[in-house]
């Protein structure tokens, strides 16, 4: 017999119980802390949760050596996936809901999970699920959602909500902190900019959600179609981002496929070209992103329409409205 009164709302005196299955990768620890915060409401509601680690056949560095992190760039855009250790589960076991957690590499899905989602297994446990994503990242998760969602919809499964988790500093001191934490592995207060990754206090808030769908799930609410954890602060876009992370998305999609042209990951054949496209890549973080940014800037009344419909439409589906956060928010 379960309680009458959880989380703020009245429900049955018995509910089924349910099962989510849960995929995460976290090099940094950063993800799995996160995850945890969400998953640990549903666990003590009572629901049965499988959390899956990915494992990679050949485990990504943590730091990363330089060469190896330029090395990964075009198989992150183009989404070609290093083989994964097969997972504890059978594809064919039945859950009532799937949370995915990924980090972005290169403004597309980390490889491990883009491995998961392009996998037969993965495709297989997908299928008829209502799914829910969770980020994060840096600050630009745009286009990797975009890739996230259609690879979901191609293994048949439901998209219900998505949770975006960014970087607390500004997104121009980003530029230096979050390179950093990757390359060394330090992520402390640096040059008076603030550490990097999500605040510490956004992470404890994160449980709000796992409340949430514990309450959606008693509710069977997640077999509706809609949304679980609207007004949440769910997913928050900066719509100046969006338009220059779409800008770069575009020319990282024709310099990885013009560095594949001059061999595999690993190879030397292809390092030259590699030097190149790292020169491009800081030539365009310090002076095209904060150029973009500035014209937006002095444009902004006659952009503003077109601003605000593009972050309404990216927020979806879950949105960055607030109306339930003092129901779930402790």
């Amino acid at each position: 017999m379960r309680d009458l009164l959880k989380f703020g709302t009245n429900q049955p005196a018995e509910t089924r119980l349910k099962t989510v299955l849960v995929i995460n990768y976290s090099q940094t620890g950063q993800l799995a802390e996160i995850t945890e915060q969400v998953i640990s409401p549903l666990r003590a509601a009572g629901h049965q949760v499988h959390l899956e680690t990915l494992v990679p056949e050949t485990p990504f560095p943590w730091p990363w050596p330089m060469v190896d992190f330029i090395d990964a760039f075009p198989e992150c855009v183009q989404l070609d996936p290093p083989p994964l250790k097969p997972l504890s589960i059978p594809a064919d076991r039945q859950f009532d809901l799937v949370i995915l957690t990924y980090q972005v590499w290169y403004l597309a899905p980390a490889l491990p999970m883009t491995a998961f989602l392009k996998s037969p297994a993965g495709r297989q446990l997908l299928k008829d699920k209502p799914v829910v994503t969770l980020v994060a990242c840096r600050n630009m998760w745009l286009s990797a959602q975009e890739t996230m969602r259609r690879l979901i919809a191609e293994a048949g499964g439901q998209l219900r909500d998505h949770l975006a988790f960014t970087d607390q500093g500004h997104a121009l001191a980003t530029f230096i902190t979050t390179p950093r934490w990757v390359l060394t592995g330090r992520r402390d207060r640096f040059l008076g900019l603030p550490p990097a990754g999500v605040a510490p206090e956004e992470i404890r808030q994160a449980s709000r959600f796992g409340r949430a769908l514990a309450d959606a799930l008693d509710r069977d609410h997640e077999k509706s179609g809609e949304p679980m954890l609207a007004g949440l602060r769910a997913a928050t876009v900066n719509p100046r981002l969006a338009l220059s992370e779409r800008a770069g998305h575009r020319a990282f999609r024709v310099w990885s496929k013009l560095i594949r042209a001059f061999g595999k990951r690993g190879q030397w054949r292809r390092r030259p070209i590699l030097l190149v496209f790292v020169i491009y890549l800081i030539t365009l973080i310090v002076t095209v992103v904060p150029l973009s940014l500035l014209v937006q800037w002095l444009f902004a009344p006659l952009l503003k329409p077109r601003l605000d419909r593009l972050r309404a439409e990216l927020e979806q589906p879950s949105g960055s409205q607030e109306f339930n956060l003092q129901k779930y928010d402790q």
